[in-house]
C-alpha cells in the first residue's frame, strides 16, 4: 500500500508550481495521493495553476476560503488527509520546495530509496537535517532551532528536531496526536512531536538540505550570507523557537516545578 502526502503550498508568486508540475509523475510513483491546501491569495494570483490543480484528480486540495493561522491550516489538512486514508497506512507530512529540490538534484536516488523503502515499524518517524544538510542552512537557522533540540535534551534525555521539515506516521497515530494540538503559529509542528518523543524513529538525511537556493535560483553562499545577516530572519525564527520552548517546559513539568 502507497503512502500518502500532505503539504501546505503557499505560492502566490508562482515559483512552486512549476517544480509541482515536473516532480509530479515522482509523486504519482511514491503516493497514492497528495493532499495540499492552497490559501486564497495564491489562489487569486494563480488562476492558472488553480486551474491546472482541479483537473488533477491525483491531488486532494483544500482550496480555503479565506486566509488561515499555520496552526489551523496545518492541522485541518493533515486530518483531512489521515481520515480519508486506511488506519494503518502511512501519512508523510512534509513541505513541497523540500520535496522539489531533493527530487530534482543529487539527493534524488537517496529520497525516493527512504521513502519507498519505509515499512510500518519504521513509524513514526522524523527524517532529521543531516550534519551535511545543516552545513548548507544559515547559521543562524541551524542555532535557534538548535536551542530547541538542546532543551529537549536536557528535559527528556533525547534531543529531537522538534521544528522538523518531513516526518511520517500510521493515519490513526496521525488522528489520536491531532486533538491535543493547541497552538496556532509554527509552534504548533513541535506538538507533534511531543506525544510520540520517547519512541519515534529518526533518521537524519543529506537531502533536507537547504532548498531555498535551489527554489530562488540564487547563489548558494551569497544567500546564505545575507539571510545570516538579516534581523528578519532571526526574528522570524525567534517567533516559533521561543513558544517552542515554552511548549517543551511545559510538557517537562516545569510550570508546576519551579520553585521562584
Amino acid at each position: 500500500m502507497l503512502p500518502i502526502a500532505a503539504m501546505p503550498i503557499n505560492d502566490p508568486d508562482g515559483r512552486l508550481f512549476p517544480h509541482l508540475k515536473i516532480v509530479m509523475p515522482d509523486l504519482k510513483a511514491l503516493f497514492s495521493a497528495v493532499y495540499l491546501s492552497v490559501p486564497p491569495q495564491t489562489q487569486e494570483r494563480q488562476p492558472r495553476e488553480i486551474a491546472w490543480l482541479k483537473n488533477e484528480p491525483f491531488f486532494r486540495v483544500l482550496f480555503r476560503e479565506e486566509a488561515l493561522p499555520p496552526g489551523d491550516d496545518f492541522l485541518t489538512l493533515y486530518e483531512t488527509a489521515a481520515g480519508s486514508a486506511q488506519a494503518e497506512q502511512i501519512v508523510h507530512l512534509c513541505y513541497l520546495d523540500r520535496l522539489a529540490f531533493a527530487l530534482q538534484t543529487g539527493h534524488r536516488a537517496q529520497f525516493i530509496a527512504d521513502i519507498t523503502g519505509l515499512q510500518a515499524g519504521d513509524t513514526p518517524i522524523i527524517f532529521e537535517r543531516s550534519p551535511a544538510a545543516w552545513d548548507s542552512h544559515p547559521r543562524n537557522y541551524y542555532e535557534l532551532e538548535k536551542m530547541v533540540s538542546d532543551a529537549a535534551q536536557w528535559l527528556f534525555g533525547r534531543s529531537l528536531d522538534y521544528a522538523w521539515c518531513h516526518i511520517a506516521l500510521p493515519a490513526n497515530m496521525l488522528l489520536q496526536i491531532i486533538p491535543g494540538i493547541t497552538r496556532r503559529d509554527m509552534a504548533h509542528v513541535a506538538e507533534y512531536i511531543l506525544p510520540i518523543r520517547s519512541f519515534v524513529h529518526v533518521k537524519a538525511v543529506d537531502w533536507l538540505a537547504w532548498e531555498d537556493p535551489f527554489i530562488f535560483d540564487e547563489d548558494p553562499l551569497t544567500l546564505k550570507a545575507e539571510r545570516e545577516q538579516s534581523l528578519h530572519e532571526t526574528h522570524k525564527r525567534l517567533a516559533y523557537v521561543i513558544p517552542m520552548l515554552q511548549l517543551l517546559n511545559e510538557a517537562g513539568g516545569g510550570w508546576e516545578q519551579a520553585v521562584w
